[in-house]
């Protein structure tokens, strides 16, 4: 379909954002372009010339945004309040609307400076890029709602890092998300005390990102939106979990209040269950650890309702926040019991039979150190524990689970998918396959396990177990 340009930011006005200039690139090597998200806002038949043109040279789309904005916002890092911050090293450069009706945004992560780059050069590794092309493609597969990488661009320069081997390669990515407004968005204006603009913002989120919200009185439209915030993270916290993906770095800046899963960082996959499990090396307190999530995303949401006390009591406006655990465990029920190809269509097993069963499960987890993309891939393809214990690449790891696959049969079972009929190995993306993909590119440009994995990643999703 042609695109729709819809450039909504400007709506909120000069308060929210900064004109700013993308970065001259000395080098536009294409690396990537996904033209599976392109196709959901009609770009999809761009020469390579015009993609070029518009995600790495940033010319801008007709009767869209006009010049570059980086976005103005605060937030709370590991618990602690920042007024430095904003988009420092990314930009909003074009919105569409889909065939859903939804807008879109495309933002950049590493096309310069901006007032708001803290001394920081503005700039992305290529290693950067890599890994949040393999993060949203493999939770993309796994069913979690998440920002879509676009497209990136090698540009030819070397950067330093106190993170990795330096210098190191730079490039320039573009991702395609439902939106950029963050908790930490509205932080910024209760910190200035902008009464109005709070008001603003809450309209246009509720416009954009929550059509459904109506209200006579504002009090009521706040109450509609907390609740509806609170429910679309809680469903993506809850697929992170399921998903067994550790994000790394949950601050209020980096949560999305239309609930969808974006900026990837130093985020891991747990190689097997561990409830302490943390992604970032500087996160020595565990704080945003593998079990600690829902936590974590609980109290970003608190410092959300925390913005609106202008306008209604802090017990109040906490009280809209109730149904989070309720939708959190709701759907992560759903989602556990899908990812290991059953569902919960049959009437004789109620909520507290499904808890105990997932309990059981998660003891067994822990007990054998089973890799924990590969207990979902065994429970899908193996009818019974014989067979996994003769089968399996994990065999050792059941000999522990005499009666686990009698209570997997409990609940109803879907086809199967075609991959894990066919494999024994579990698709999954630890750390040690990240690595290996990257030292492949960094040694000798050699780009095919990486395109092979992203390839694996959307085979599977286009057979999602789900449908099947």
């Amino acid at each position: 379909m042609p695109y729709r340009s819809t450039p909504i930011i400007y709506k909120l006005g000069s308060e929210f954002y900064d004109p700013v200039q993308c970065a001259d690139f000395p080098q536009e090597k294409p690396i990537y372009w996904n033209k599976r998200a392109a196709s959901t806002i009609g770009l999809e038949q761009l020469s390579d010339e015009e993609v070029r043109n518009h995600f790495a040279r940033f010319k801008s789309f007709p009767d869209n945004i006009e010049t570059p904005l980086a976005l103005r916002y605060h937030g709370h890092q590991f618990r602690h309040y920042n007024p430095d911050l904003g988009d420092g090293r990314g930009f909003l450069f074009a919105q569409f609307e889909n065939q859903k009706g939804q807008v879109l945004d495309c933002g950049t992560k590493g096309s310069g400076k901006t007032p708001y780059s803290r001394g920081g050069d503005g700039r992305l590794t290529l290693k950067g890029a890599v890994r949040e092309i393999l993060a949203t493609e493999f939770l993309e597969t796994l069913q979690v709602d998440t920002s879509k990488t676009l497209s990136v661009f090698e540009t030819g320069e070397a950067l330093q890092r106190n993170d990795e081997p330096s210098p190191t390669r730079s490039a320039v990515l573009v991702r395609l998300n439902r939106g950029h407004i963050r908790i930490g968005t509205f932080q910024r204006l209760k910190y200035f005390e902008q009464k109005q603009n709070i008001e603003m913002l809450l309209n246009y989120c509720i416009e954009n990102y929550y059509p459904s919200i109506s209200g006579v009185t504002y009090q009521e439209k706040i109450s509609a939106f907390l609740k509806a915030v609170s429910k679309s993270t809680a469903r993506t916290c809850a697929q992170w979990m399921v998903a067994g993906f550790v994000h790394g770095v949950l601050n209020t800046d980096n949560i999305n209040i239309s609930g969808e899963s974006f900026d990837y960082g130093p985020y891991r996959f747990l190689p097997y269950y561990d409830p302490h499990f943390t992604a970032a090396y500087f996160d020595s307190q565990g704080l945003y650890s593998f079990s600690r999530q829902p936590e974590s995303v609980f109290w970003a949401l608190h410092q959300l309702a925390l913005c609106f006390t202008d306008f209604d009591s802090e017990k109040n406006l906490i009280k809209h926040l109730d149904g989070f655990s309720d939708e959190l465990n709701r759907e992560f029920l759903h989602g556990f019991l899908n990812r290991m190809g059953r569902s919960l269509t049959t009437s004789d097993l109620n909520e507290e039979v499904i808890e105990n069963f997932i309990s059981l499960c998660f003891s067994f987890l822990q007990k054998s150190k089973i890799s924990y993309p590969q207990f979902f891939h065994d429970v899908c393809r193996y009818q019974s524990l014989a067979e996994a214990q003769a089968q399996s690449p994990a065999a050792d790891a059941w000999a522990i689970a005499p009666d686990l696959f009698d209570k997997i049969k409990a609940f109803p079972s879907k086809n199967s998918h075609p991959y894990i009929v066919e494999n024994k190995e579990a698709l999954h993306l630890h750390i040690d396959r990240i690595e290996e993909i990257w030292k492949k590119i960094s040694d000798d440009d050699d780009w095919e396990m990486f395109n092979q994995t992203v390839k694996s990643f959307q085979s599977f999703r286009d057979l999602d177990l789900s449908t099947s």
